[in-house]
Order: structure tokens, then C-alpha cells, then sequence
């Protein structure tokens, strides 16, 4: 399967305006925001776990992250509320499940495969985001940045993109290109492009993740 798979272009979805597709596991569905590979993908979705719903215990071979968007997401590992950031990198393993579901942000096979350090992290800290990427270039991965950046409203944010980024618009709204981003718009840039973006009258806050796209080999699997 390839979703945007074309990793040269710009991409703007709605995401509240997508389908929700079933994922094997009942109760859990997602929509797909870039996917190359099959049930083993290097892949970027929304997932939504209905109440009570789980996913059957297994191992991220090439690395999750994901961003707790609503509700509590749970693991044998803890219970991570809206805002929590998390790094499980390739080889870790969980049971996920959420008794009051929840909506997560999920990134999966995108880890330098060297990687073996877990994050956990909970972005409403003023110094989360510097931590966050602290920990990325601990793991030495210096090849990604990931924080969470409010901007005031009207702000003009404007910076070269060499490693490509991707956006996902937590609060507010921002117009870049021309187009209104609003909760949960995502947006993916190339590499070598740069950022042109205003802030909304009530300003953004939104999840920002840099660099990455220079490596964007899919599992040798699926």
C-alpha cells in the first residue's frame, strides 16, 4: 500500500474530514496520513481507541512515536493522558489499550534503527520541548528534532526546511500556502523547502518534527 508516498511533495490533509478505516483489531481504527508497506509500514495515521478497546501485544521492529491527542492511552509500561509524548524505539514492545479511548498521533518505522532510547515526555512542561530533543540527539539520532511550539497569534514563522518537517496543528489555526490549518490539519514538507506560516487570531499550537524526512526507507517487510 502507498498513501502520499511520495515523500518530494508537499501534502496538506484535514484529518477531521478523513475516514476512519478499521484496523485489525475491533475497536481500533485509524486514518492514514502517509503509509508505504502493508500491516508493516512505515506509516503516520490518527488512531482512535474506542472505550475499552486494545491491540494485541507486539514489537515495534522499527520504532513507534506517537502524541496522546485526547483521552488516557495505556500499556503495561503506564497511563499517558493528552499531551504525553512517547518514543518506543525499534525492538521495545507493548500491549496498548485505552478504558476510555483515546486519540492518538502515531509515527512507525522512522527511527534510526540504532536507536534504544525510550521517551516519555509530557509536552504542556515549558521545558518539554527542549527535552524531547535532548533525548533525540542522547540516542545519537541527530538527525530528527520534534518539539511543541505555540505561536502567538499573527506570528509570521518562517525557517529552512533541509531535512523536511512535517505539522500538526494542535490549537488555533495557521494559514501556510495560501490554506487554513486547523486541529488536527497535518502538513508534510520536503526536504530543501522552507516554512512560510501565520499564526491564526487566536494563534497555533502545534507539533513540529524536523530532519526526518531525509531518511525515508520503508521496512524491508509488508
Amino acid at each position: 500500500m502507498k498513501v502520499n508516498a511520495d515523500f518530494s511533495a508537499r501534502v496538506l490533509l484535514h484529518a477531521p474530514t478523513m475516514p476512519w478505516v478499521p484496523s485489525p483489531m475491533p475497536g481500533v481504527d485509524r486514518r492514514m496520513l502517509d503509509r508505504v508497506g502493508g500491516e508493516v509500514a512505515r506509516a503516520t495515521s490518527i488512531v482512535r481507541y474506542a472505550p475499552r478497546s486494545a491491540f494485541s501485544r507486539h514489537t515495534h521492529t522499527g520504532g513507534e512515536e506517537f502524541l496522546v491527542l485526547d483521552g488516557v492511552f495505556s500499556d503495561e509500561h503506564g497511563d499517558y493522558p493528552a499531551g504525553t509524548y512517547i518514543r518506543n524505539p525499534p525492538t521495545s514492545a507493548h500491549t496498548p489499550s485505552s478504558a476510555g479511548g483515546c486519540t492518538i498521533f502515531v509515527k512507525l518505522w522512522q527511527f534510526d534503527p540504532a536507536d534504544r532510547t525510550p521517551v516519555v515526555v509530557h509536552m504542556d512542561d515549558p521545558a518539554a520541548a527542549e527535552k524531547t530533543a535532548s533525548a533525540t540527539a542522547a540516542a545519537a539520532d541527530a538527525r530528527e528534532a520534534v518539539s511543541v511550539e505555540a505561536w502567538a497569534a499573527g506570528a509570521a514563522v518562517g525557517r529552512p526546511l533541509p531535512g523536511g518537517a512535517e505539522v500538526l496543528v494542535l490549537a488555533g489555526s495557521l494559514t501556510e500556502g495560501g490554506e487554513t490549518l486547523r486541529p488536527h490539519s497535518w502538513l508534510r514538507l520536503p526536504p530543501g523547502g522552507r516554512l512560510h506560516a501565520t499564526a491564526g487570531p487566536d494563534g497555533a499550537r502545534v507539533w513540529v518534527k524536523t530532519g526526518h524526512l531525509l531518511y525515508v526507507a520503508p521496512p524491508a517487510v509488508g
